[in-house]
Parts: C-alpha cells; structure tokens; sequence
C-alpha cells in the first residue's frame, strides 16, 4: 500500500470525514467506525508510519506523544478514573488491517484479560 491509498493518510488531509476528538501539531485522534466499547479512539501521527514498530525505530518522541495523546483522549472522554486500555496491533498476525500506526484507546465497559 502506497501513502496515497492510506485510510487514515486520507483521514489527515480531509479527503476522508473522520469524527475527529481531539488534534495536535502532531497527532489526530478521532471515533473508531466499528466501536468495541464506548470510548473507542485511534490516535494516529499525521506522519506515514506502517506499524508501531517502524515508529519506534525512527521517531521515539513521536510514539511518546500518541501515548501521551491517548491519556488526553481518556481524560476527555471520562474514563481515565475507571480504566482504559491502549493497544497497538503491530502487523496482521496481531490484526493489524490499516498500515499507518495507531493507537486504539478503548474505555467504558469492563475490559477482561487476556483480550478475546
């Protein structure tokens, strides 16, 4: 997949509608289509970056920030006091299906380990 066919390449530049919550210089958080709780937020860097690991290995300080904008989508949504769960699928084995790095913020419901 090229940057030019990238969902959430598309979703940064506003060719695609996205419920955005929350922006940055950096980052954009914004609704999951298909929510699997009731807080459901991806953070994403406005930057191409394939999986979390190819993030980490070029840019720490921005995979640093989608934490930190993680925490600020949870605290505005309200579920920072009862819990939320931050997951990065890194490749298609952990169901990783679009290849721009980001950060599902999932709240609202218990969450049961392991994940299902």
């Amino acid at each position: 997949m090229t940057e030019q066919d990238c969902l959430f390449c598309k979703i940064v530049s506003g060719e695609v509608p996205a419920d955005v919550m929350r922006e940055s210089d950096r980052t954009i958080a914004f609704r999951d289509i298909n929510p699997q709780a009731p807080t459901h937020v991806l953070v994403i860097p406005r930057e191409h970056h394939p999986t979390a690991a190819a993030l980490a290995s070029s840019d720490g300080d921005l995979l640093a920030e989608l934490i930190r904008e993680a925490h600020r989508v949870a605290v505005a949504d309200g579920v920072d006091e009862t819990g939320y769960r931050v997951v990065f699928n890194t490749g298609s084995g952990a169901g990783q299906t679009v290849f721009h790095v980001h950060a599902h913020v999932l709240g609202g419901r218990g969450l049961g380990w392991p994940p299902g």
